[in-house]
């Protein structure tokens, strides 16, 4: 279902953003749109840019119960290169936090079973980091890298950074 929508979604905003490729380029650039990826899953995303500078953040989350739910975000400083073009390539400094947590039934029938608390009855992970990023768009549709430079906080974390999606730019 949330796929779905964010197919839908993704679709739409290519379409928009088709019909209005002609327009004369303006210094400040704007962009909103959706991605997949990893550490989290989907995200919203926004952006502004002056001449070649971009500023973007990202965010996203889903809440299924007590025990399971992720959450993450992430923000960039990026230098655009061929802004005038359909395609760019952007080169920057990112970070972001992401937390996930899911049960553990194993965890928790061993709890339950010596009427204590041993472990945890939950998994999860948890990343803190600021990361080298890399980003080529074409027509809106985007795929960006990031390698981890630094982890503030980890467990589990991830060695490469990932979104797919699209943007639509105004």
């Amino acid at each position: 279902m949330l796929l779905r929508r964010l197919i839908l979604t993704t679709i739409t905003l290519v379409f928009i953003g088709i019909a209005s490729a002609n327009e004369p380029i303006s210094p400040w650039q704007f962009e909103v749109g959706a991605s997949a990826g990893r550490p989290t899953p989907i995200m919203l995303n926004a952006g502004v840019g002056y001449k070649n500078g971009f500023f973007r953040v990202a965010g996203g989350g889903w809440h299924l119960g007590p025990d399971e739910f992720w959450v993450g975000y992430r923000g960039s400083l990026a230098w655009k290169f061929f802004r005038e073009l359909p395609f760019s390539l952007d080169l920057g400094l990112g970070g972001g936090y992401a937390f996930a947590k899911a049960p553990n039934k194993i965890h928790k029938a061993l709890n339950n079973a010596n009427q204590k608390r041993y472990v945890r009855s939950y998994n999860y992970k948890e990343s803190l980091d600021i990361s080298a990023e890399i980003r080529a768009n074409i027509y809106g549709v985007f795929t960006q890298l990031g390698i981890p430079l630094h982890y503030f906080m980890k467990h589990d974390e991830p060695t490469v950074i990932w979104q797919v999606g699209y943007a639509y730019r105004f």
